[in-house]
């Protein structure tokens, strides 16, 4: 992969133009932007929100343009017709909208991805550039067309300089050596896009259509994750008007993985996409507790959707006696009969507890004014009718006895009640057994955990919210409504206002074209908000009950759901996608499969998969693209000397990764209190400082991916990539949860050291080389 230097010089001409655009938009864009920040805030109404709008245009577009500085362009195509295309991050013109670059998600860029000897596609040749910085470094070369190909082996007796003949067919790769050549790269702390090497299964998935459920499943370093995110980009670029105003929703495991992704969507041209966990999908609530995986496994059955609408059921209650209560010396009685009969009423409406309860205190208004009026002995006007109701509404004994019949409630107090009190939740659960519900009970002040979020989402659901908090908002809203005229009118009469536009009517037009969130912001702070798309990676961990709670936020079903069941750590999560997908999809998803694995080198990727085999895990079929000499060694050590050994290790595999700009990490995986043994052996021989990253001066932690080393447990690894990992003790990890150990092994790129004091798992015993232990 190189190329002469004519044609080196000429792609760099290319690229050097391509920049110079790039430059001359950024310029102009911040130009505006500058424009319209020193007008300043004064003005009309409308013209302040109209700035606003234009600054956030003009900002948005500075934050896209800046993102796609590194490797703008990373493609041409030669196309039968004569024409060239560049392709590259995102779509460029030059003045006179002459288009230069094309977006690799535009359909003329599809072939860059697909086009093969076989189906060429209108591609004569496909060549990738490969860039440093601003500077072009190497081309590759792909003919496509056989008879191109002929006629240059013909002209001087060999395949033209860094040309493959039908590449795919030998080796199933695109762009072999830019491919080898990214994958060869050091890691540093941050996922990298594949923008620039996407294979055709990965193309294929990514471009597939917005409709319906699609299902990713793929073993460990298919680039998941990848073409995930590529998917999301593509979606907003190809379906922009459908999801500009609904947006994207990106769940991932945690937010050390997020953090890993971070730059990626913002690096392929979008930054509006909503990322969270499932922990935070409940505005208002941050899970600061790990709950033990046996508690989590029954929060997360389906069956508790069922115990949750029972428990609410079990909130608009019946009084046992009736109650009497003394109006001016009137006796009202609250009858149990009234009760249940407009209890029953409400409940006919279906709305959700706390909006069915206003329905709930009406009727029962209405049917203890009948008795009070009827005790009169008089006729009442329409009028004083009004009073009446009232003075029953304000009177503390009738609140009580309507409150005690069916209280408001919110998602926080009611699933705090039921994990509480033994008494409502054997009643709200019978399916549960005896040793079930005492694993659930906690005490009142326990802090949340990620498994009680879905509890809370469909607790949320069946209450709706409380109609005192909606009065509160409204007169919130009343009040803001009169200040919004207020200043109207002082913008009418500094302005001489002629009565042709009411303050009325220029609050209306202020309050509906002001400053406003954007789509993602206004997204993350509503429970209630629905995407258009919903994208969901390590879908394998998810409960029955994480399930609803996404799929509330995603009425058309339009989904992307990522992930690979033989690496399932939680106990609720799925071992076959059918059994999970069927009770809440039905038929409306479809399955792709991606089979390449491009991270792990072959022997360490064989290795894992027959590890996985062995323990009985569904694992997927899996070719590996390349293999690295050396790249799995296992040293087993005597008894209290694994944390020494894996210092010196951690000490060699630094020495060996690449380093160059800052790249180049290791990774020690294992249980939590290996890692705690480790971490005092680095401090002891004076390398706790590679746990920290460079120029870092705060205490190191076990999850910072931007330091040289990171110490994490099976779990906490999950989706990252390493250039090496040391494993510690596999046969402990395995005890623990035999997808754990599929997960610690297949994390690096490029080398896996074992160390271990105890015998090898089945599986590993009798790797070429190793003794039978």
């Amino acid at each position: 992969m190189a190329g002469s230097e004519s044609e080196l010089r000429g792609e760099q001409e290319t690229v050097d133009r391509l920049y110079r655009r790039l430059d001359q938009l950024r310029a102009q864009t911040r130009a505006r932007l500058a424009e319209v920040r020193r007008e300043g805030p004064s003005g009309s109404p409308q013209n302040r929100s109209e700035r606003d709008a234009f600054a956030t245009l003009y900002e948005d577009r500075v934050a896209q343009l800046e993102a796609v500085e590194d490797r703008l362009a990373f493609g041409r195509l030669d196309l039968t017709d004569g024409a060239t295309r560049y392709v590259g991050r995102i779509g460029l013109a030059d003045d006179d909208h002459a288009s230069i670059l094309t977006d690799w998600r535009a359909p003329a860029a599809q072939a860059f991805y697909r086009a093969t000897a076989a189906r060429p596609d209108g591609v004569l040749r496909r060549r990738h550039l490969v860039t440093r910085r601003r500077s072009v470094t190497g081309i590759e070369d792909e003919i496509l067309d056989l008879d191109v190909l002929a006629s240059a082996v013909e002209a001087d007796g060999s395949d033209p300089a860094g040309a493959r003949h039908d590449g795919l067919t030998l080796s199933g790769l695109s762009g072999e050596g830019a491919l080898l050549a990214s994958l060869a790269a050091g890691r540093t702390g941050r996922m990298s896009d594949i923008v620039a090497t996407i294979q055709a299964e990965q193309d294929a998935i990514i471009r597939s259509e917005l409709q319906g459920a699609l299902v990713v499943q793929g073993g460990p370093g298919t680039g998941k994750t990848a073409v995930a995110l590529h998917r999301a980009a593509f979606l907003l670029y190809a379906h922009r008007r459908t999801l500009e105003r609904s947006g994207v929703l990106l769940v991932g495991p945690s937010r050390t993985f997020l953090h890993y992704i971070d730059q990626v969507l913002p690096s392929l041209g979008e930054t509006g996409v909503v990322t969270t966990t499932v922990a935070e999908l409940f505005p208002g609530v941050s899970p600061t507790r790990v709950e033990d995986d046996v508690v989590a496994e029954i929060k997360g059955r389906a069956v508790m959707s069922r115990v949750i609408g029972r428990a609410v059921r079990q909130r608009q209650r019946v009084p046992a006696q009736p109650t009497e209560v003394r109006i001016e010396g009137t006796t009202i009685v609250v009858t149990p009969t009234d009760v249940s009969a407009a209890i029953a009423r409400a409940r006919r409406g279906n709305r959700p507890h706390n909006q069915a309860r206003v329905t709930f205190v009406r009727d029962m208004l209405a049917r203890l004014a009948e008795q009070y009026v009827a005790q009169l002995g008089w006729p009442v006007a329409p009028d004083e009718r009004g009073e009446i109701l009232e003075e029953l509404r304000s009177t503390r004994e009738i609140r009580i006895a309507l409150n005690l019949a069916w209280m408001p409630l919110t998602a926080q107090g009611l699933v705090t009640d039921l994990l509480t009190k033994p008494h409502r939740l054997a009643a709200a659960s019978p399916e549960l057994s005896g040793h079930d519900r005492a694993l659930l009970q906690r005490s009142p002040d326990a802090p949340w955990t990620a498994a009680d979020v879905p509890l809370l989402d469909e607790a949320a659901e069946l209450l709706g919210d409380d109609n005192q908090a909606a009065l509160a908002r409204e007169r919130a809203d009343a009040a803001r409504r009169v200040a919004e005229v207020d200043y109207a009118r002082r913008v009418l009469e500094s302005n001489g206002g002629d009565g042709l536009v009411s303050a009325e009517l220029l609050a209306d037009r202020f309050a509906g074209s002001g400053p406003s969130l954007t789509t993602a912001e206004r997204a993350a702070a509503d429970r209630s908000w629905t995407y258009g798309h919903v994208i969901v990676d390590e879908a394998q961990e998810l409960s029955a009950m994480a399930w609803r709670a996404l799929l509330r936020r995603v009425p058309t079903r339009s989904m992307t759901i990522v992930g690979d069941v033989a690496q399932t750590s939680s106990s609720a999560g799925a071992h076959s996608w059918r059994s999970t997908l069927e009770p809440v999809l039905r038929s409306s998803w479809r399955l792709a499969e991606l089979t390449v694995n491009y991270r792990t080198p072959a022997a360490v990727a064989d290795a894992a998969q027959r590890v996985a085999a062995e323990a009985g895990l569904p694992v997927s079929r899996l070719t590996s693209a390349r293999d690295v000499a050396g790249a799995l060694t296992f040293d087993r050590v005597e008894p209290g000397s694994l944390a020494t050994a894996a210092v010196a290790q951690v000490r060699s595999l630094l020495a060996e990764v690449p380093d160059d700009a800052g790249a180049g990490r290791v990774a020690v995986i294992g249980p939590r209190r290996r890692l705690e043994d480790v971490r005092s052996a680095l401090r002891d021989a004076g390398l706790e400082e590679v746990l920290r990253a460079p120029g870092s001066t705060s205490s190191a932690r076990a999850t910072d991916l931007d330091a040289p080393v990171s110490l994490l447990t099976p779990r906490e690894s999950k989706g990252l990539e390493f250039d090496a990992v040391v494993l510690l003790e596999p046969a402990d990890v395995l005890a623990t949860n035999a997808g754990d150990l599929y997960v610690a092994m297949t994390r690096p790129t490029r080398a896996l050291r074992v160390i271990h004091e105890r015998d090898l798992p089945v599986g590993l015993n009798g790797v070429a080389g190793q003794p039978q232990y």
